[in-house]
């Protein structure tokens, strides 16, 4: 199962973009409710390799499992 980016906690630090093996994570538009960049996971793609959980430094910005209703896809 896909992991998720919760929009509204996300800031935009972009760790995970870096370390994702299939490139899965990707800007989100504008800006989320704290003002700061955001991304999101496709879940179509995404392996659940969980690095993308490892490298974010910012507490319950991932959570481990799919949750489309805590993240914005455009």
């Amino acid at each position: 199962m896909p992991h998720t980016i919760v929009t509204d906690v996300c800031q935009g630090v972009a760790d995970c973009v870096d370390a994702c093996p299939v490139a899965c994570i990707h800007e989100g538009p504008g800006k989320n409710v704290q003002g700061t960049d955001w991304y999101w996971i496709d879940f179509t793609t995404c392996i659940d390799c969980g690095i993308c959980f490892q490298v974010c430094p910012v507490a319950g910005a991932i959570v481990q499992e799919e949750r489309p209703d805590l993240q914005k896809t455009p």
